[in-house]
This record gives C-alpha cells, sequence and structure tokens, in this order.
C-alpha cells in the first residue's frame, strides 16, 4: 500500500547516456531533456561548474585550467565521478518540480551489446549513487526496438540499426530477443 502511494509521487525514467547526447524519458511525458553528453570542470579545483548544454557553451571559451569532458566513449563509462554527477544532474532536473520527499526515481539505462559486467555494474552504481531507486539495464538495440514499436514477439526477425555517436550497434530481435549484434 505505501508502495503505492509513494509511486504516485515517483518517477519512472529512461535515460539513454550518449557518448554525443543524453536523453531522458519520463513515463507519460516523453523526453523531457536532450543534451550534450559534456561535463566542465575545473582541473585545479576538480569541481564540476556545468553539465549539458552549458557546458558545451563553453568549450573554447574558457582559461585553460576549465576543460570540457565527456565521461563516455564508445558508449561506455569512461569517467565514473562525472558520469554520477552528470545523472545525478539529470535526475534532479526531473524531479525539480517534485515534493521535496518525494520517493527516488526507478530509472532504466540504455547500454552497449556487449559491455563487461564491470562495465555494467559502473552504469548501475553511478544511476544508484546518483539517486535512483532501482535501476535496471537495456542492451540499446532492444530499447530502439521498443522504441519503434516493433513487434519483437513474432518469429520473424526485426534487423535494428542504432546509430549514436559514438557506436553503431546492429541487432536482429525476434521471439521477445536479441538473435545476434554486433
Amino acid at each position: 500500500m505505501v508502495t503505492k502511494i509513494f509511486s504516485r509521487f515517483s518517477n519512472n525514467i529512461a535515460i539513454d547516456l550518449g557518448t554525443a547526447n543524453s536523453l531522458v524519458y519520463v513515463q507519460n511525458k516523453g523526453i523531457v531533456i536532450n543534451e550534450p553528453s559534456v561535463v566542465a570542470l575545473n582541473k585545479k579545483t576538480g569541481q564540476i561548474l556545468a553539465i549539458g548544454e552549458e557546458a558545451k557553451k563553453m568549450v573554447g571559451r574558457t582559461p585553460a585550467y576549465i576543460v570540457a569532458t565527456r565521461p563516455l566513449i564508445n558508449g561506455v563509462v569512461s569517467d565514473f565521478d562525472v558520469t554520477e554527477q552528470m545523472l545525478r544532474y539529470f535526475i534532479g532536473k526531473v524531479n525539480r518540480n517534485k515534493f521535496l520527499l518525494a520517493p527516488r526515481p526507478r530509472v532504466i539505462v540504455g547500454i552497449p551489446y556487449g559491455v563487461t559486467e564491470v562495465e555494467k555494474r559502473a552504469v548501475c552504481d553511478a544511476a544508484k549513487n546518483a539517486g535512483a531507486r532501482d535501476v535496471f539495464l537495456i542492451e540499446e538495440p532492444m530499447a530502439a526496438a521498443i522504441g519503434a514499436r516493433l513487434d519483437g514477439q513474432e518469429a520473424g526477425g526485426n534487423c535494428i540499426i542504432d546509430i549514436g555517436g559514438g557506436i553503431t550497434e546492429v541487432a536482429v530481435i525476434s521471439l521477445g530477443g536479441r538473435v545476434t549484434a554486433k
């Protein structure tokens, strides 16, 4: 009963952490964030100065000790702490208008096909540390098939090509699962 009540105040969020851009989808609202996967850092202090669109605007307009970094390479977390801060920013932006004591959101994050268990764990830990209540992972080609509303339950195959800023994946989906992917 308490879970049902809390779930009314919580968001279900899907995050596409991309090498070039990140998107955040909120259930019943659609895509609410589409920003560059860029973080501006002060190299002297390690302080994060800006994330997303604001960080991208700073590129080339700051002193040498302020750098713009992309925390994902080829769709995989390359800087855990910066990725966590970027996720915290996105989750916070989505929950900005929620009650102060609103429950943490459930989050599903797209990951490239073939990532290692360590890389999966890094994404889960970063999302939980950023404020997610529960974290679920989905392979990006499967997420693309769901987003395209393809009927992956039938015996015939569907070819999915997911072209991203850092990685392109091709997968065949059939009978509710991935048959093959590259």
